[in-house]
């Protein structure tokens, strides 16, 4: 099992999951941890930028977890068999420990009009995919960078 985290600043969990391009991907094992790393996506490898493709940076992650996130990447996700939870936890560890013990406190998903906060469906562009980053070295305590 794969639990990604949305970390823009690599340290807390942070919202506005479709514009962020850092993740803390977690290695599950039953209930542990076994592994963690970065996932940095160039921007226009976020999940806003790559709506609509076919394949997406976060695929074969099973849950992602976030601050915010609009109605319409939540349904996105879950089409692609991503379970998307918005959390008031702050701490990522602290986070997937939660959703491990089934104890994660979640926060209210964004409500508006069929579209995400800050989220506009004007012309797009969309560059080269460029190969995604992921760092398989991290400090013992990301806190404390």
């Amino acid at each position: 099992m794969k639990i990604a985290v949305a970390s823009q600043n690599r340290k807390d969990v942070t919202g506005h999951a479709g514009k962020c391009r850092r993740f803390w991907v977690y290695e599950i094992a039953g209930r542990d941890v076994v592994g963690r790393s970065l996932l940095e996506l160039p921007i226009d490898q976020s999940l806003h930028a790559s709506h609509g493709a076919d394949r997406q940076p976060l695929d074969g992650v099973n849950v992602l977890i976030s601050t915010g996130m609009g109605s319409g990447l939540r349904h996105r996700l879950r089409q692609r068999g991503i379970e998307a939870l918005v959390t008031i936890e702050t701490d990522p560890d602290r986070a997937v420990a939660a959703y491990l013990a089934g104890t994660l406190p979640l926060g209210e998903p964004e409500r508006h009009e069929g579209l995400e906060v800050g989220h506009h469906h004007g012309p797009h562009r969309h560059g080269a995919a460029i190969p995604v980053t992921l760092s398989t070295t991290f400090p013992e305590n990301p806190n404390q960078e």
